[in-house]
């Protein structure tokens, strides 16, 4: 396991880049190697969704056409031993019938340290009231049609 708190910190916060990564470029492939056999999700309405089903929705699930700006901000991660729960929200623009519409989503991962690396067993997605989103200063990354600027 790793033992510095800092390389591990830093190792996730990559992971949690790679993932955000794979969901913008729709890469299947790598996102698969991140996830923990078991994985599963809670979509932002609440459905439940396994391993399978939720790999199949990668593939297609980002179109930078419809989404031109996705950001990345207000990372915090906690290790605790073999266990890390890394969490994010992301400001998105949508074109909805032709009309901006501007969100944010908020997730929290969850690692578990397995065979010498981490991997996303679960995932869980909720949408952010305005009040609540969180600050500019807090990006970490933007894509902008779906390159990373």
């Amino acid at each position: 396991m790793m033992v510095d708190a800092e390389l591990t910190q830093r190792h996730l916060s990559a992971l949690n880049l790679r993932f955000i990564e794979n969901y913008v470029t729709n890469d299947v492939e790598s996102h698969d190697a991140m996830l923990h056999p078991q994985f599963s999700y809670i979509s932002g309405s609440g459905a439940r969704i396994g391993r399978a089903e939720y790999l199949q929705s990668w593939a297609t699930g980002f179109n930078p056409d419809i989404i031109p700006y996705w950001d990345l901000r207000d990372e915090r991660i906690l290790v605790k031993g073999p266990l890390a729960l890394v969490s994010a929200a992301n400001r998105f623009v949508e074109i909805i019938n032709g009309m901006e519409q501007v969100g944010v989503a908020a997730y929290t991962d969850t690692y578990v340290f397995k065979d010498e690396k981490w991997l996303c067993i679960h995932a869980q997605i909720t949408p952010v009231c305005q009040p609540h989103w969180p600050p500019d200063e807090t990006i970490r990354c933007i894509f902008i049609n779906g390159v990373r600027t």
